[in-house]
């Protein structure tokens, strides 16, 4: 499948985008988005390297990778990213997508679809990191405040660290948690030095609008969108995976379960291993497509 990397004028960024396959579709079929954040297009070429017969579209959201800021900020914001993909949509003037977002990727999706529903044919958000919808969603929030606090007073090792460590706790934050010690980077073979950077996307505050944006359900249950909040099956009880059930739960269904983890649709062989051929099977069956 031929690669075609195009760049995109929005405002306040210079958006750079990847076009797999041929533009229009040869089938007629829409294309196939895929979008993250904070993560770049490349980290969803293991998953769209399985989907041959499809246009698949990936970028990198503004600010990140190969995607140039011009509004002079540093902030994330679900709504100005939504504007983006509405823009590169329009771009490649193909109708309606059928859209893969994960993570804050996924709340920029719902963000899309709240805005622009004609946008979008099918979208599967996968564990949209959506704090309020927890009924522990104060604690939580303490919780992934001492991490980014944790960061700006060590440094990358330490606030990724105790990320993980927050992620992989199963149910809701109790005093047993917070009684813990912080992790010891060298645990998860990260680097325990501070380089001195603080711009991290993901540990510092530069993505905590992202997470704050409430979708309407009945906005969106009023879109012509069909939305699937999925949910990977080795994260179930833990955070992301407690987000995704309760975030389903507020639209009124059920998640959609996949392989593996957060990053599941990432190779086999990286450095996050995930199942990406495993999870391009499930991606297939629930947009409708034969396996």
């Amino acid at each position: 499948m031929g690669m075609d990397t195009r760049t995109l004028q929005t405002d306040g960024a210079e958006i750079t985008y990847d076009v797999h396959g041929l533009l229009p579709t040869t089938d007629g079929s829409p294309p196939l988005m895929m979008v993250g954040q904070p993560m770049e297009a490349s980290g969803f070429y293991a998953l769209a390297s399985h989907f041959p017969e499809r246009t698949v579209v990936t970028y990198d959201p503004r600010g990140l990778g190969r995607s140039i800021r011009t509004d002079g900020l540093v902030t994330q914001s679900a709504t100005v990213q939504a504007g983006d993909l509405h823009a590169v949509i329009q771009e490649l003037g193909a109708g309606p997508v059928d859209l893969f977002a994960s993570s804050g990727g996924a709340i920029t999706a719902l963000a899309l679809v709240t805005a622009h529903p004609d946008d979008v044919r099918t979208l599967v958000a996968h564990e949209p990191p959506l704090n309020f919808v927890l009924p522990d969603a104060a604690a939580a929030q303490r919780a992934s405040d001492e991490v980014q606090a944790l960061y700006q007073a060590k440094g990358w090792g330490h606030g990724m660290a105790a990320f993980v460590a927050m992620t992989m706790w199963q149910g809701e934050f109790t005093d047993d948690y917070f009684a813990q010690p912080p992790p010891d980077p060298a645990q998860f073979g990260m680097p325990t030095e501070d380089d001195g950077a603080r711009d991290d996307p993901l540990l510092s505050a530069r993505s905590d609008e992202v997470g704050e944006f409430r979708p309407d359900p009945q906005v969106i249950g009023a879109a012509p969108t069909r939305v699937l909040i999925a949910v990977g099956e080795e994260s179930l009880g833990m955070l992301t995976g407690r987000m995704a059930r309760h975030t389903a739960e507020l639209l009124g269904q059920e998640p959609t379960v996949f392989p593996s983890h957060h990053g599941g649709f990432s190779a086999e062989d990286g450095p996050w291993p995930g199942q990406a051929g495993a999870f391009a099977v499930r991606l297939r069956e629930v947009l409708g497509e034969e396996g």
